[in-house]
């Protein structure tokens, strides 16, 4: 056969070259093969039909926590793959200097999905993250060693994206902007884009904003007050103006409690549409309200945001943003990793970190995935999750892991 992997009769779109067509993409090898607009059904030796489909770049979750059984709010990118069209996950700082080989050798090399990853400021990365239990890693500063994190990075190059700092309340304490500034040596050291995280102040978004260097990742950045990006009118911060202008990268980073329905529409209609959309999908949110990344761009069209630019928020930019731009992108003689998504009608209640509600005629689901031109179908065909969504304030870490992954 010439093809291992014939995906058509779908409509292409391709946010890095501008295609949006009918068209058949072909795989061998792992890698595309063809993209015509009639590709010979019998040269393939496996046909996936994508009559009334999206067949776009697999998807890229920038701000994932898939260090499962390490830490306490890690996933499975397995389990979540094909449900969300994600080809590829990027851990958000999981893992810091101190546990970073057994995210590696226990998680990454072991995984079917694609895991990229930024190393945690914190030696010892998240640790203490669950609804009874919130120990910010970097509350004790004697954890925030940069130049163990230098020495991760560059032993882990092959895997690693950038450096992840939390800053804010919750998980830094006392220590203000002390762990923003080590994260930012450290990332100057190794030439790699920091990813910053605000919860609630100290420090505030106005401390935080003005360190960030063009190519840096502000996560959350549609999250509610405090620290939003917007007044109470709804004008958008004059410290957010400038850090686009800077050429700091939005990007969404759901998760629990970093997306407002309210802020994103203020900040849309003043223009400023995130240039990333990621789930910050972990174990307190897979469950609802992020679900996962499929669900947060649904929720971005729902908010107006256009199916194309969507799309381009969750391939192209994401890729982009952590340099590699052979991912996000269908090309021939490029990497056969592709996401076959319906746009599905109906009713569909989203709901944000607040508990605010917001009604959508349509959503996106998956059909399946290729990753490196193999086939791999979403077998959770049920998509109404959003619709029975209930928090689970009062459950402990083992009860919400047991109902997560099984006893």
């Amino acid at each position: 056969m010439q093809f291992d992997l014939l995906i058509k009769g779908g409509r292409v779109i391709e946010p890095a070259s501008g295609l949006d067509a009918p068209r058949d993409v072909a795989i061998a090898d792992g890698r595309i093969a063809a993209i015509d607009a009639a590709i010979d059904a019998g040269a393939a030796a496996k046909i996936v039909d994508a009559r009334d489909c999206i067949v776009t770049p697999g998807l890229v979750d920038l701000h994932s926590h898939v260090y499962w059984g390490g830490t306490s709010l890690g996933v499975d990118a397995d389990r979540l793959a094909a449900k969300s069209g994600t080809t590829t996950f990027v851990d958000a700082g999981s893992a810091g200097a101190g546990n970073f080989l057994g995210f590696r050798r226990h998680v990454i090399e072991r995984s079917k999905v694609r895991i990229l990853a930024y190393v945690n400021i914190s030696f010892a990365g998240i640790f203490g993250f669950a609804k009874t239990v919130s120990v910010g890693e970097c509350s004790d500063l004697r954890l925030c060693e940069p130049r163990e994190t230098v020495a991760a990075v560059r032993e882990h190059a092959d895997i690693v994206v950038g450096v992840k700092v939390r800053s804010g309340r919750h998980a830094g304490g006392a220590s203000g902007i002390a762990p923003v500034d080590l994260a930012l040596e450290a990332a100057d050291k190794v030439g790699l884009p920091l990813m910053a995280h605000i919860d609630e102040p100290p420090p505030g978004r106005s401390e935080v904003l003005p360190r960030l260097r063009r190519g840096d990742i502000l996560t959350h950045c549609f999250r509610p007050f405090p620290n939003a990006p917007v007044f109470a009118s709804g004008a958008v911060r004059p410290d957010m103006r400038l850090a686009r202008e800077r050429g700091v990268i939005f990007d969404i980073g759901h998760g629990m409690g970093s997306f407002d329905f309210e802020v994103a529409k203020a900040m849309l209609a003043e223009g400023l549409a995130p240039d990333v959309i990621s789930s910050d999908v972990h174990l307190y949110c897979v469950d609802g309200p992020a679900f996962d990344i499929l669900v947060c761009m649904s929720k971005l069209m729902a908010l107006g945001m256009p199916l194309v630019e969507v799309l381009r928020a969750a391939t192209q930019r994401p890729a982009e943003a952590i340099a590699r731009r052979e991912l996000g992108t269908l090309k021939v003689g490029g990497i056969g990793d592709v996401a076959v998504l319906r746009l599905k009608p109906g009713r569909f209640t989203f709901v944000d970190a607040v508990g605010a509600a917001l009604v959508a005629d349509q959503r996106l689901v998956s059909e399946g995935i290729a990753i490196g031109g193999k086939w791999w179908p979403n077998e959770v065909p049920d998509h109404n999750e959003t619709e029975r969504f209930e928090a689970h304030a009062h459950h402990t870490h083992v009860e919400v892991a047991a109902r997560h992954f099984g006893r």
